[in-house]
């Protein structure tokens, strides 16, 4: 497993974010195996004896990618469910805001999880990311059950009701062009996108979550 990433990336310099942000645009683009770290080299302006240097391999510069965009999230996941000034549906609202934010501003990062990471060969690549999106599922799974146990939320399939919310959030990043045409968005304007779609999906799932966890919706 690749152990060094979080480490690293307490160490990296910006010459170290432009590499993972060209990177993540290629992966994204052309997925992880489309892409060699000539294709990244070239595209960062750097030599491929400077990408050896500070990464060691194209399986280790996804590591580092992955821990720079992830580990964030779960501090902040962390950092919600220890706040006890919060009301459980302070929280839900604040985790939905979160991922919408997250998703929708680094959508290339969220189309490399969805759409290459089953092209991905490593196996050691998929297994990490599955450990990151296990932990971050644990602190959410924490907040519906502080809810439940405070007889505010119903007992819900915790695994589907996470589903859910995280497939929204794919479809509307994977589903950018059609989301586009029938909003009268110009499809290269990513600000336009974002502008218009962020509050339209927090809406959506704040209020999808508040009618599916309610207690007094309980059947």
């Amino acid at each position: 497993m690749f152990s060094f990433a979080s480490q690293f990336i307490a160490m990296m310099t910006d010459k170290h974010v432009h590499i993972l942000q060209v990177a993540e645009e290629l992966f994204a683009d052309r997925g992880f195996d489309g892409t060699s770290v000539r294709d990244i080299a070239g595209h960062a302006g750097v030599n491929l004896a400077m990408i050896s240097y500070y990464f060691g391999s194209k399986e280790k510069l996804m590591a580092a990618l992955v821990d720079y965009r992830s580990n964030y999230t779960r501090g902040l996941l962390e950092e919600l469910n220890k706040d006890d000034s919060l009301t459980p549906w302070d929280k839900i609202d604040r985790l939905i805001d979160m991922y919408v934010d997250k998703v929708l501003t680094n959508y290339k990062f969220h189309c490399i999880m969805t759409t290459h990471l089953p092209t991905i060969q490593s196996g050691e690549i998929k297994d990490m990311i599955t450990d990151i999106k296990e932990k971050n599922y644990e602190e959410v799974k924490k907040i519906i059950q502080e809810g439940q146990k405070k007889k505010i939320f119903r007992k819900v399939d915790l695994e589907l009701t996470i589903g859910s919310v995280m497939g929204t959030l794919t479809h509307a990043t994977l589903s950018k062009n059609l989301y586009c045409r029938v909003l009268s968005i110009d499809k290269n304007d990513d600000e336009a996108y974002r502008k218009k779609m962020i509050p339209k999906i927090k809406a959506h799932l704040k209020q999808l979550l508040r009618a599916h966890l309610d207690i007094n919706n309980q059947e």
